[in-house]
């Protein structure tokens, strides 16, 4: 008992610490456990920034609260462009990883990183100059914006920082340098948790900015982690060694991520853009059940985040094994991960149905947005098992290069189904916001059965990228 406790000990200290490992000929569930181990830290780390902000940020009241979400579902444009990247970065590094290919997968990474730039500059002129009109757009009251919308042009305006914190941790989760990932967000979150109340509240000679802190908190700390992983990756260290020389425009690498990044940037556009049309609905009933909404659905991407690193781990696996001639060893790597997700969600779920006032009022004692709160949590939260298994199925597709198909399925799923039925069921058939609730779950689990489907077909394994 006692050497099975140090195997165990010693396989979770070379997965948090890191190392150079083949993940292609080791045994498959010590692969998964060594990659989705720091995955799920990593994205742990990346859902404690929602948290912390909205924890500090509900201290300020409703309106504040409302402004946090209405300005996540605004940034759907970054954060759908910087997975899309993200996405076709793992795909194009893991799949040269896994032929031995470490130049072409350096060169793939350095293109990565030219384009998030590029891309993010683009973004943020607009994106900070008609924030307030954005914000109004959303249905937000004359008098929210005129109070608040300097924390959402600080939000495009720092856009840069989110693009390539996605698209460098992408580059060291498919080289199998997870564990990297996962150190450059906890230096995020200590800077974020330690600013945060001080820009919000003021400390000592720093005066109180309110919910701008928040904003300036959460661009710097991810500021740094940026500088921290540039750093890591120009050392002669980094498993993917990126010089100055790299970052040249190389038009066929460019058009390839591009290629690749489309379908990943439409199926997440298309996935989140649903999500600006329920934050629509869901103000339609008002500041406090926007409010319990967003608290909820923080609440739910908590749990989803860490969950979602399982997912990260199947694409890599899935890119690294094609790339090696293994597709076979590539299925059965997505099957075991997707049952782990399954156990995962499923158990945090029966919380979250059960007990979802708890979780709630972690974040504030409003009775009223508690209630509209504890409702979201309890009907999305009852999805949890089949969130967990698509998650993965949808990863896997991506990190084998088809990001068509995905695509298709969440057009089919959001908008065709998702988005009529929640505002049928809203709207027209008296259920208010708990059709809005309904909906999401009838449409989520109806786009995880569809992956399943295509993913047992195999079409996938002669993907050439």
């Amino acid at each position: 008992m006692n050497s099975h406790r140090r195997r165990v000990f010693r396989l979770i200290g070379t997965a948090i610490g890191g190392s150079d490992q083949d993940f292609t000929s080791m045994r498959v569930g010590k692969a998964i456990f060594l990659l989705s181990l720091p995955m799920v830290l990593e994205m742990l780390m990346e859902s404690i920034f929602a948290v912390i902000d909205i924890f500090f940020v509900s201290q300020l009241g409703a309106d504040a609260i409302a402004t946090v979400g209405l300005t996540e579902s605004l940034m759907v444009i970054v954060y759908s462009i910087g997975f899309g990247f993200s996405m076709a970065t793992t795909a194009l590094v893991a799949r040269r990883i896994g032929e031995k290919n470490s130049k072409g997968a350096a060169v793939a990474a350095g293109q990565a990183i030219l384009i998030g730039l590029m891309v993010s500059i683009i973004i943020a002129i607009p994106g900070a100059l008609f924030a307030g009109d954005l914000l109004s757009l959303m249905g937000a009251s004359p008098e929210l914006v005129a109070r608040n919308a300097g924390y959402t042009h600080i939000m495009f305006a720092g856009n840069t920082v989110v693009m390539l914190l996605f698209i460098i941790n992408a580059i060291f989760r498919s080289a199998g340098d997870a564990a990297i990932s996962m150190r450059v967000l906890m230096v995020a979150n200590l800077i974020n948790i330690v600013l945060d109340p001080i820009l919000i509240f003021g400390w000592g000679p720093i005066p109180a900015i309110g919910i701008e802190g928040a904003a300036f908190a959460t661009n710097i700390g991810r500021g740094i982690a940026v500088l921290y992983q540039l750093k890591i990756l120009a050392g002669q260290s980094s498993r993917i060694h990126i010089q100055w020389r790299l970052l040249r425009p190389k038009p066929a690498i460019l058009i390839q991520l591009i290629k690749l990044s489309l379908g990943a940037i439409g199926q997440n556009l298309i996935a989140t853009a649903s999500w600006i049309f329920m934050v629509r609905l869901v103000s339609h009933f008002g500041s406090v059940a926007m409010a319990g909404y967003t608290i909820g659905i923080r609440v739910i991407m908590f749990s989803l985040m860490p969950s979602s690193g399982l997912g990260n781990a199947a694409a890599t696996l899935v890119g690294q094994n094609l790339g090696a001639g293994k597709p076979d060893r590539a299925q059965r790597s997505v099957w075991i991960t997707g049952f782990v997700n399954m156990a995962l969600l499923g158990f945090i779920s029966v919380f979250f149905i059960i007990i979802p006032e708890q979780f709630i009022r972690l974040f504030i004692d409003d009775y009223a947005v508690i209630v509209q709160g504890a409702l979201c949590l309890k009907i999305v939260g009852a999805g949890m098992l089949f969130y967990a298994m698509g998650m993965v199925m949808h990863q896997a597709l991506n990190g084998a290069g088809d990001t068509i198909t995905p695509t298709l399925l969440n057009l089919i799923c959001f908008w065709a189904i998702e988005i009529p039925l929640a505002w049928f069921l809203a709207l027209k058939g008296g259920f208010n916001v708990e059709g809005v609730y309904l909906a999401i779950v009838i449409a989520e689990s109806t786009l995880t059965l569809l992956g399943m489907w295509v993913f047992s077909r195999g079409k996938w394994k002669l993907k050439k990228i």
